[in-house]
């Protein structure tokens, strides 16, 4: 590992983020590692932190503003709207689908980043890019703290993230018979 995924697991463990166990992930499958963003979120001096160090890959993106899914993405989509000097709105759930509420608007052709916490196969930040979309937007690159994938995961524009890992994850009927032992837990983001 570099310096700088040294230093972000380093601020994921600090803040108890990083967590280890049985673990129902938001895509279904089941894992021994769980990153819970929203425990890093508490302290604002290490999202800043987190953001400075995710800025500099987005240096290229040419985009008017950032969009993110509530609730995992929302403080990070607003670091790095704030940190970037652009508009922030956010998608929320209703009746279970993500959709843009509040009396945000998107114009025709407005240049979108879609900001996540965590990806693992990105049904969310898909979720996103069809609202975008849908609204006459442009998507313009998508990303997170932390892809899951490790690169495994694509979308229709650029994928940006600060820290790619591969944990195992599992179907539900393909547990290991270790992590089988032990009582699931669905912690949230």
């Amino acid at each position: 590992m570099n310096s700088i995924q040294d230093e972000v697991l380093g601020i994921f463990r600090e803040t108890g983020a990083l967590l280890n166990g049985h673990f129902i992930l938001r895509s279904g499958l089941h894992s021994a590692h769980f990153f819970q963003c929203a425990q890093v979120c508490q302290y604002m001096d290490k999202v800043t932190r987190l953001v400075e160090l995710l800025r500099p890959k987005l240096n290229d993106v040419d985009c008017e503003t950032v969009l993110a899914p509530a609730m995992g993405g929302l403080v990070i989509g607003q670091e790095v709207a704030r940190q970037l000097g652009k508009r922030f709105i956010f998608v929320e759930k209703e009746n279970d689908r993500l959709v843009l509420r509040r009396n945000f608007k998107i114009r025709a052709n407005e240049k979108i980043l879609v900001a996540e916490d965590v990806v693992t196969r990105g049904g969310r930040v898909q979720e996103c890019l069809d609202i975008v979309n849908n609204l006459g937007g442009t998507p313009v690159a998508v990303t997170t703290l932390v892809d899951r994938s490790n690169g495994a995961t694509k979308f229709s524009v650029p994928f940006i993230s600060l820290l790619e890992l591969s944990f195992p994850t599992y179907a539900a009927d393909a547990l290991p018979p270790e992590l089988a032992a032990i009582p699931a837990a669905k912690p949230g983001s």
